[in-house]
């Protein structure tokens, strides 16, 4: 891919890794929405192996899932896709405390599964049992929410600077990113 693209090393367009996108793409068309998605994959990924074995490491946690925020609809594990509660800033709480995170702001397919199981978009709990284990050395003290802002401009440039500020502020060795 060029760089007139305006995307520095992209993979090409026909090097899809999973094959449900078109049938993604095509929703969004049949809501109006002007050119197709363009998805950010990449012939070259920047991720290097662990300086030390996973049990002597500490993990962060990102997800995309959002605080529950009442007063915005609908957010429970059979909500209908709620807009008004998406959120648009990374956040960061306290990974040794439970939090109330749903996903009810993604576009899912609700048709074919259900938002019951937050262990599947927000697995604190159980990186807290890996780390009591000794299969990683510890959690990092704050899990970070990662916006869906349909913008990979925003992302890249915004998002994903600030996402690894904090785990590094946090001595994260690695991240376990939970994108839903």
């Amino acid at each position: 891919m060029s760089q007139q693209d305006g995307h520095p090393g992209f993979a090409p367009e026909c090097d899809v890794p999973i094959p449900y996108m078109q049938r993604i793409r095509d929703y969004y068309q049949g809501l109006g929405y002007g050119r197709p998605y363009r998805w950010a994959h990449y012939a070259q990924v920047p991720f290097e192996p662990l300086k030390r074995p996973l049990a002597e490491c500490r993990i962060a946690l990102v997800t995309t899932a959002a605080p529950y925020q009442p007063g915005r609809g609908d957010q429970g594990p059979g909500a209908p896709y709620n807009a008004a509660s998406k959120f648009y800033r990374v956040y960061s709480g306290d990974a040794a405390s439970d939090h109330d995170l749903r996903i009810s702001h993604l576009a899912i397919d609700r048709a074919h599964t259900s938002a019951e199981d937050s262990n599947t978009w927000f697995p604190l709990a159980q990186l807290r049992r890996c780390a009591a284990a000794g299969r990683i050395g510890e959690v990092a003290p704050r899990f970070h929410g990662a916006p869906t802002n349909r913008s990979q401009r925003t992302t890249i440039e915004r998002d994903c600077p600030e996402l690894l500020a904090r785990c590094r502020a946090d001595a994260a060795d690695a991240a376990i990113l939970v994108a839903n």
